[in-house]
């Protein structure tokens, strides 16, 4: 048999241990794994809201829910609650739930449209069970029959730890050192690093978890980064912990600010609390400020800055290295997507690993597929900012006046002309998303398809009726979210 090959890992933290873990679990007989990492480097570790596509990773992968959950002091997330975005004092929910009930030719939201025009069918929100359910604050995994749509809030250092036990009792190796020296080929391809302690770390293949230095792929590989930060002008945040008030909520909180936004993230045993805004038009201190006057419980942490730029590297795969998380590039944790792209990543790596050979066709097409999806995501992001009504401060000026991309004002001229809307080029944003945040923040159709007519105003009646009361149904006999939790995955003690 031919020998292993050999990858090394360069960084610990989510992106580090969810990849030592998954390449081992999925390609351990034929890959030898090292990881290496320095206790003396922190990881940005702040606490994560991650959104449905975790849990189908987590089945490819061999995670057990509940041992993962109690692991990390998870609470379940049904979606995010966005405050003050359309304009101040609104809110709206962008779920991760069906709403209504498909059809081939028009969206359920076209029918629920023409309901309106003749004066009837409540709230869109009346027709889909996992929003309903987060503002009841209940939650189980089904519903009846029916399988609930969901995510998870997690401890990300938690999460790192409980990854380095699974993956170093599946055979990764831990090296602990500090990389001060990157050795390469006369082709450039790296070959080892070496490390403080005088380690030399020898691999085939090297993947870079290094975080925003991208140690490997931009300083020693010098793969550029492209700036987004005209598209997308945060690039700061400041993250707080802080002791529970209340029962934990199953979903997320995203409350516009002047010149930003804070999170607030409920686990078992704290919040997490974030405000991420742009040095343009917010000073670091009135940034604390803020995050601190809006705080639910006593703080139980010192605030923790961070600094970065949007943008993403201009090839996540360069000769024998891969960079995967923040090394790869960096959005907003808007919408939740920072460990779904760490994992799509890990996808795409295992499907075009590189088994020797000329690889250059793999590199090419992975990164084709990185940047699609970025670029997607980014897309989705930009919305949530642009279509706005605000106009209380320059931050909000400047993103409503703003030149968007031509995709996304595509998207929103034919929803605006027509009420027509498709899925994302990645699968991620599904209709009821787009659906969800632009009428959420003001965006509604000056028409609709007319296949909604196709029903008699009596059987449209009846049919949403019937859906309506399938939602209520449902959600009433949901436990509360807390009781769920502590039946289910309570948290381990710490």
């Amino acid at each position: 048999m031919d020998p292993k090959t050999k990858v090394v890992i360069a960084g610990g933290g989510t992106a580090g241990w969810l990849s030592a873990y998954s390449l081992v679990a999925r390609l351990g007989k034929v890959l030898d794994i090292t990881l290496v990492e320095s206790d003396q480097i922190g990881t940005v570790g702040v606490g994560e809201a991650t959104i449905p596509t975790m849990r189908t990773f987590h089945r490819l992968i061999g995670i057990e829910e509940r041992e993962f959950m109690s692991a990390t002091q998870a609470t379940f997330k049904l979606g995010i609650m966005f405050d003050n975005w359309g304009q101040q004092n609104d809110s709206y929910f962008h779920s991760f739930g069906e709403i209504g009930q498909r059809s081939w030719m028009a969206e359920f939201h076209e029918f629920w449209m023409e309901a309106k025009a003749q004066g009837f069918g409540g709230s869109l929100e009346d027709y889909c069970l996992e929003l309903k359910a987060a503002k009841a604050n209940k939650f189980a995994t089904q519903a009846g029959k029916k399988s609930v749509n969901f995510a998870y809030h997690i401890d990300a250092t938690a999460y790192a730890a409980y990854l380095r036990t699974k993956s170093e009792a599946a055979g990764v190796k831990r090296k602990e050192g500090i990389i001060k020296q990157v050795q390469k080929n006369e082709t450039g391809h790296i070959t080892s690093l070496m490390l403080n302690n005088g380690d030399k770390i020898s691999g085939d293949f090297f993947i870079d978890c290094t975080g925003f230095r991208g140690l490997l792929i931009g300083e020693h590989l010098d793969v550029e980064y492209e700036d987004w930060s005209h598209f997308l002008a945060a690039d700061r945040a400041i993250a707080v912990q802080t002791q529970a008030v209340e029962a934990p909520r199953p979903y997320t909180r995203t409350i516009a600010h002047r010149a930003g936004w804070q999170w607030r993230i409920p686990l078992q045993n704290r919040v997490g609390n974030g405000i991420v805004y742009s040095s343009k038009f917010l000073s670091d201190d009135e940034a604390r400020s803020i995050l601190m006057g809006n705080l639910t419980g006593q703080p139980i942490t010192e605030p923790k800055q961070l600094r970065f730029t949007t943008g993403r590297r201009k090839k996540a795969w360069h000769k024998n290295c891969v960079a995967i998380g923040l090394s790869s590039g960096f959005l907003e944790p808007l919408e939740s997507t920072s460990i779904h792209l760490v994992t799509t990543a890990l996808l795409r790596l295992m499907k075009l690993f590189p088994f020797g050979g000329n690889t250059a066709l793999l590199a090419e097409q992975y990164n084709r597929e990185a940047q699609l999806e970025l670029e997607t995501i980014r897309d989705f992001i930009i919305l949530h900012y642009h279509l706005t009504q605000r106009d209380d401060s320059p931050f909000w000026n400047h993103y409503r006046t703003m030149a968007i991309p031509d995709s996304l004002a595509h998207r929103m001229a034919i929803f605006r002309e027509n009420g027509y809307v498709w899925p994302d080029d990645v699968g991620l944003f599904r209709v009821d998303s787009w659906v969800q945040v632009m009428m959420g923040q003001g965006l509604m159709p000056e028409q609709h398809h007319k296949g909604s007519r196709v029903l008699p105003t009596e059987g449209l009646k009846e049919q949403l009726t019937a859906l309506r009361t399938m939602v209520e149904n449902s959600v009433s006999q949901l436990p509360e979210h807390a009781d769920f939790i502590k039946k289910y995955c309570p948290a381990q003690e710490v």
